[in-house]
């Protein structure tokens, strides 16, 4: 939802069908999740809980939902099919919201809360509430004579979480305000069993971007404090060639039981980086560049570029690949770098802009080769093609990075001081 479009309201979502990319439904709305924040910030909207045909009930995340819009939902058609289990910090909007007796600020009258407004932020996929619409005077008979009327969300005291608040719920709230490498660095610091009552409180995607930044150590101990559902979900939401490294650490049995609990697609990318030697291109690749089609046009690619869930260094180039388009792909023709894409109009296909002159690496090339190629030609991801020319991932300079770097360096406070205070 852009700037300015009209809010949502929850009771209008309730039971409505949730739809893939392809117009298939897969369930239908029965509840949203929140999340209290401290500091007088409005409660953040995690997710949908979505009943699918057997009536079991998933967790669909915001940032999975393309559009909310003429009584539909329409994800990205990604949906971990896993029953929903409500976290400590997490609220249903429609099941604990609606109906509460909370205060007017202004006034300290009591009002009961009818519905809840939801909006997206401008240029980003999280959503938080906006407005609660209430009833002055309390329930029971006199509840349908009380005037109505719609409040912003900081005008309600008894949501909000209190800045001294006890347990992890504050202290993830408080975390919220960080980069994933700040949380990690606080996180190294507290005691295993805080760090693991904090991991236990993040959502997926949020524990997985900060287990990524996390030593060795430090990894290892919080999955293995999971539950093995939630560490396969977890792991899913990694990228896969941080999945990898991580699932290498683990004893074998452990390894095979959280692969067989992962998602067959997102498995299959994993045990195929886990057969390359670490320090070769193909143990420091990610699976999953930007890969597009010769008939895609630039204005594809930009879309595609300009999707939040990128980092910098894979948002910097598309691949273009013959079909299929996930890797391995079929035949790799070239790259074509973001700059270029600027330059070129919309409806230029990809195809007529291709760089092809650069030679991919092939898996087994080692670390010191990779480092060269990205420094000779100023690059900051190069492809990885095996033998029949099919595009098998990209390795990016971070993961370069990581392996330059002395082991510990994620141990140091060198990024603590600065980091924190440009985190906040």
């Amino acid at each position: 939802m852009a700037a300015g479009a009209p809010r949502v309201f929850v009771s209008h979502l309730s039971g409505v069908p949730v739809f893939d990319p392809n117009g298939d439904q897969v369930g239908r709305v029965r509840d949203l999740v929140a999340m209290l924040r401290v500091g007088g910030r409005p409660p953040r909207l995690l997710g949908i809980v979505v009943e699918v045909i057997s009536r079991r009930r998933i967790f669909l995340p915001m940032t999975r939902v393309t559009g909310i819009e003429s009584g539909q939902v329409i994800t990205t058609g990604v949906i971990n099919m896993r029953r929903f289990e409500q976290r400590p910090t997490e609220r249903l909007v429609l099941g604990e919201f609606l109906d509460r007796r909370v205060r007017l600020v202004e006034t300290g009258e009591e009002v009961t809360i009818l519905d809840v407004a939801i909006q997206q932020l401008p240029a980003r996929r999280d959503w938080e509430i906006d407005k609660y619409f209430v009833r002055k005077g309390r329930g029971g008979a006199l509840r349908r004579k009380g005037e109505t009327l719609t409040v912003d969300w900081s005008a309600v005291s008894g949501f909000s979480l209190e800045e001294h608040g006890q347990g992890a719920e504050s202290l993830v709230a408080t975390f919220e305000r960080l980069r994933p490498t700040d949380v990690a660095n606080a996180l190294h610091h507290l005691s295993p069993k805080r760090r693991a009552e904090v991991a236990a409180a993040l959502d997926d995607d949020r524990l997985a971007d900060v287990l990524e930044e996390l030593p060795e150590d430090d990894q290892v101990e919080i999955i293995g404090k999971l539950k093995e559902e939630r560490a396969a979900d977890v792991l899913e939401a990694m990228d896969p060639d941080d999945a990898a490294d991580l699932l290498s650490e683990l004893p074998e049995e452990d390894k095979e039981r959280l692969l067989m609990l992962m998602r067959p697609d997102d498995a299959a990318d994993v045990r195929r980086l886990m057969s390359y030697e670490e320090r070769t291109a193909g143990g420091l690749m990610t699976t999953e560049p930007i890969v597009l089609r010769p008939d895609a046009t630039v204005a594809d690619a930009l879309a595609r570029v300009r999707r939040s869930d990128l980092s910098p260094a894979l948002a910097a180039q598309v691949y273009v690949c013959r079909p299929p388009d996930e890797t391995p792909t079929g035949k790799y023709l070239g790259t074509v770098h973001f700059q270029r894409l600027l330059r070129d109009p919309p409806f230029a296909l990809v195809s007529s802009i291709v760089d092809s002159d650069l030679v991919p690496l092939p898996p087994d090339a080692p670390l010191s080769v990779v480092t060269s190629y990205l420094a000779a030609y100023n690059l900051v991801s190069v492809p990885v093609v095996d033998e029949s020319g099919s595009l098998l991932g990209a390795v990016t300079v971070d993961d370069v990075l990581d392996h330059l770097l002395p082991e510990d360096w994620r141990e140091t406070d060198l990024h603590s001081e600065e980091g924190v205070a440009h985190g906040r």
